[in-house]
């Protein structure tokens, strides 16, 4: 404020110095909580490339059975596919397209833990039943996250 400020009244003044104040709290809020949520999707991109490179280590190990093929590649393709999707949908062209993103990569999230459940109920080698729990376990924090973004995105949340 200037000093022509301190002319007008105390309850006029301290009302414009309240709002003033209430402003730029909310805009110093705004850029952290704008900072937070940049933080949050880089560290979920990460953590879905993490997630992609421990399922295909994951899928090496099955590869010994042949009757595993089709799994495997099914397993890999769904579970890669939701970090590519999450990626792609930075660079779409409006809100309806970035959605769409964040739907298929939902429904890859889904779709690879039929697969890990598939996996873990064939009962196969306790070290494998014990991965593919911890795979569908990620899998499931993925799930969420995604279905909570969705419903966001859509104003439903």
């Amino acid at each position: 404020l200037n000093r022509g400020a301190e002319a007008i009244t105390a309850p006029f003044y301290f009302g414009v110095l309240f709002f003033y104040a209430t402003i730029k709290i909310n805009q110093k809020s705004n850029l952290k909580m704008q900072n937070d949520r940049e933080k949050f999707k880089m560290d979920f991109i990460k953590r879905l490339i993490v997630f992609s490179i421990k399922i295909i280590k994951f899928s090496e190990t099955l590869r010994s059975n042949k009757i595993f093929y089709s799994i495997i590649d099914q397993l890999v393709r769904c579970s890669t596919s939701i970090g590519a999707n999450v990626v792609e949908a930075k660079s779409s062209h409006s809100k309806k397209d970035y959605i769409k993103f964040f739907e298929i990569a939902l429904k890859s999230s889904n779709e690879t833990k039929y697969w890990l459940i598939i996996i873990k109920e064939l009962k196969l080698k306790l070290e494998i039943m014990d991965k593919s729990d911890e795979l569908l376990n990620e899998t499931i924090e993925i799930s969420k996250i995604l279905a909570s973004s969705v419903l966001t995105l859509k104003g439903k949340k």
